[in-house]
């Protein structure tokens, strides 16, 4: 009996790393796509006073999610994975701010906006539940 119950456990642990594997490089390279369009962003503002402080927390905050997401990756221990995620969920919203801003503000079209404003909200409902498993999970 005690055979059969380790053949069965085999099969779902080694499918749960998988799972959680794909799930951080999914998250890992959302944040880098991320990034990426808020550089680009970043350039179509304009380079009044206005733009040069928006475009600054934008980028600052925007840039730095993907970076502790990627240091999350490569971290030693469940407790650095959780801050550094903690970290990143942190500026994912601060970030949101400085998009919702922008959009407010009409410094570039609603229309240009509406998109890259939906993934902040997004990334921020990921890392959110992402630091809300790694928490729960270490209660356990």
């Amino acid at each position: 009996m005690a055979n059969s119950e380790s053949k069965t456990r085999k099969p779902s642990d080694s499918a749960a790393p998988l799972a959680a594997a794909k799930r951080r490089v999914d998250i890992t390279e959302r944040t880098f796509a991320f990034a990426v369009r808020v550089v680009k962003l970043a350039r179509a503002l304009p380079s009044d006073t206005v733009g040069f402080v928006l475009g600054r927390q934008l980028l600052r905050s925007a840039t730095s999610v993907g970076a502790n997401v990627e240091e999350a990756q490569g971290s030693h221990s469940r407790a650095e994975f959780a801050r550094r995620m903690n970290i990143a969920r942190s500026e994912s919203r601060e970030a949101l701010y400085w998009l919702r801003l922008v959009e407010a503000d009409g410094v570039l079209p609603k229309a240009r906006m509406s998109a890259i404003v939906a993934e902040a909200e997004e990334i921020v409902r990921i890392l959110v539940a992402i630091v809300k498993r790694t928490r729960t999970s270490d209660r356990e």
